[in-house]
């Protein structure tokens, strides 16, 4: 099969209902996203797919075929993405473990709501779990984000 990764053609041999996210970590050696439950409804795989958030535990190899695939890794080059610097502007990461699936979520949603109201904020990264509770910063840092996009 070939796949599309953060702009690189790959010719990866592997049955095509494989998840993308084993896909992407085992295959590819790109490890930023992160597994978490398995059955797309905590976030952490989180990655794009023709610019959209998707979760890549339950999206299949054979899905992403053709189609343009954007890890954490893949987002920016020097970790400058609006997202990324207010991310770290506001401090957002306790543990970190779903920081990665955050960022791509919150990428998207501001790619297709440059500027989200609260409500919109609080509906896009609903799917995306936090541990820590770090869910005020998450939308401190987005509001910050569209702000500088």
């Amino acid at each position: 099969m070939q796949v599309t990764v953060n702009g690189v053609h790959h010719n990866v041999d592997a049955d095509p209902n494989m998840p993308l996210l084993w896909a992407v970590r085992d295959l590819l050696g790109l490890h930023g996203t992160k597994f978490g439950c398995g059955v797309g409804a905590c976030g952490a795989c989180t990655v794009h797919l023709d610019g959209v958030a998707v979760r890549s535990c339950v999206t299949s190899l054979s899905d992403a075929q053709g189609k343009a695939v954007t890890t954490i890794e893949g987002l920016s080059k020097t970790g400058d993405h609006p997202v990324q610097r207010a991310w770290k502007e506001a401090n957002v990461p306790q543990c970190g473990y779903c920081q990665p699936g955050q960022i791509m979520q919150a990428a998207s949603l501001l790619k297709q709501t440059p500027k989200p109201s609260d409500e919109q904020i609080v509906e896009a990264m609903s799917g995306n779990i936090c541990r820590c509770g770090t869910y005020q910063r998450i939308k401190a840092a987005i509001k910050a984000a569209a702000e500088t996009a």
